[in-house]
């Protein structure tokens, strides 16, 4: 039975035969179960809730969208609420609570166990950055000197089933982080041996204070599927899970990709966000540009002499502008992903430079080229008259595309790099504000060009 056709029988009232929890394939996974609640009406969607079994609902709730949560939350009664909450794995905890604002946050953080309060409020303290609010508290210790049969039995005494576990913890009588041991190793070897014996003396951790770039780069580094976290004197306090780790990936993906396309970052889904915040998203960057693009119309205003005398050089001002801001958008994407992947630095910006500026030039003469032949074309096709100095108009457009080309991945590859430096977001060089940079300043290279060229002629 499909997604769609439980919906039907959920709005005709018959959830509660529709899930069969007896621990066969049919069971629904959490994911499936959270995208047919999110599809319902509010009272349908917390009678769904309601009807799952009690497991079954702690791993729903952490695949619904924070919007859902807070209307199940809300939806349900202050008991099962409590219940929830203080249920739900540590790290799908602290995201939770940091989503909340204000009155509901505090009201919220009420529900909580006296430990599980001071856990949310020592971790939603942190920088929005760092990654101590994905943080997962519910992780597995052993000591040095137990036997593996020892370490086995205080597990099962210890410590729940959950997607931590897969890594032990090695931790001393302090609380500090020893070794780290896969659970693989304590199945393949004799339940007799020490731990001690088992440990191979390597382990990676993250520091609590640590971004989340920083998790990123060490999780893909090391290739690992859980890191522990510890405190600056090496408390094991929490561990990170690569699932975690995929959803700030995504986060931040989407920020970049927003950023790039010359907007402020979303606060919600396209589909949650009100109208008017998305008018002002958008409003912003776009005002910037059109009064950028102004400077356009003052830089053809201040050639207008030419023009009017040549007017044959104003066919060619959208092919002009339009590959400036191409080469620059194509050297802006080239180079922030280069950053983004850890490929270059700030401190590579010559290389970049010397690259792009042989890049740009070998571009120029290839698209200068295709113009240059193009004009000469038309004019013994007679398909346009381009006038007895159509040669050194042909000429204008081949040293003008190679000037702008050059010029646009230039500052398409230097403004990233610039940014970065001053501790800005490369981002934030979008594709637009280098190609609206590139338009205003390849019209004087292209008038400037024509004027040196067809002085005496056209000029």
């Amino acid at each position: 039975m499909n997604l769609k056709e439980i919906r039907t029988k959920v709005l005709k009232g018959t959830f509660s035969s529709l899930f069969n929890f007896s621990g066969k394939k049919n069971n629904p996974h959490p994911s499936d179960s959270a995208e047919l609640i999110s599809s319902l009406p509010l009272h349908f969607a917390i009678e769904t809730y309601l009807a799952l079994p009690d497991k079954a609902q702690l791993d729903t709730f952490s695949y619904l969208s924070i919007d859902w949560q807070k209307k199940i939350i809300h939806g349900i009664s202050k008991e099962k609420a409590t219940a929830v909450l203080n249920a739900l794995p540590s790290d799908d905890r602290f995201e939770f609570f940091s989503k909340l604002k204000g009155v509901e946050q505090s009201n919220l953080l009420l529900l909580l166990t006296e430990k599980n309060r001071k856990q949310t409020h020592d971790f939603i303290g942190y920088p929005k950055e760092s990654i101590a609010r994905l943080v997962n508290t519910d992780f597995a210790t052993i000591t040095t000197e137990m036997t593996i049969a020892q370490a086995c039995e205080h597990l099962r005494n210890n410590h729940i089933d959950s997607e931590a576990a897969n890594v032990i913890y090695v931790v001393d009588k302090n609380g500090k982080l020893v070794d780290d041991i896969p659970v693989r190793r304590f199945i393949l070897n004799d339940p007799s041996k020490t731990v001690e014996s088992i440990l191979d003396g390597f382990w990676v951790s993250l520091k609590v204070s640590d971004s989340k770039e920083d998790a990123i780069n060490i999780f893909k580094e090391y290739d690992r599927v859980v890191l522990p976290v510890v405190s600056d004197d090496n408390v094991l306090i929490g561990v990170l899970t690569v699932d975690d780790v995929m959803d700030i990936v995504e986060q931040q993906d989407t920020e970049d990709i927003q950023k790039f396309g010359g907007l402020e970052t979303l606060d919600y889904p396209y589909v949650k966000t009100p109208f008017f915040s998305l008018i002002r998203k958008r409003a912003g960057w776009l005002i910037i540009l059109f009064v950028g693009e102004m400077l356009t119309a003052t830089a053809m205003g201040y050639f207008d002499a030419e023009i009017s005398k040549a007017v044959v050089l104003a066919l060619f001002v959208p092919l002009i502008i339009s590959s400036g801001g191409n080469s620059g958008s194509q050297a802006a994407t080239l180079i922030i992903r280069a950053m983004a992947l850890k490929e270059l630095t700030v401190r590579d910006w010559w290389y970049v430079m010397r690259r792009e500026l042989f890049s740009g030039l070998t571009l120029g003469i290839i698209l200068g080229t295709i113009g240059f032949f193009r004009i000469v074309l038309w004019q013994h096709l007679h398909w346009y008259n381009y006038t007895e100095h159509y040669v050194l108009i042909a000429t204008t457009i081949f040293f003008s595309l190679i000037g702008i080309v050059m010029w646009g991945t230039l500052s398409g590859s230097m403004i990233p790099i610039l940014l970065k430096k001053v501790g800005l977001d490369p981002a934030a060089s979008s594709a637009p504000f280098v190609a609206t940079l590139v338009d205003v300043t390849g019209l004087i290279i292209y008038f400037s060009i024509a004027a040196l060229l067809l002085k005496g002629t056209l000029l």
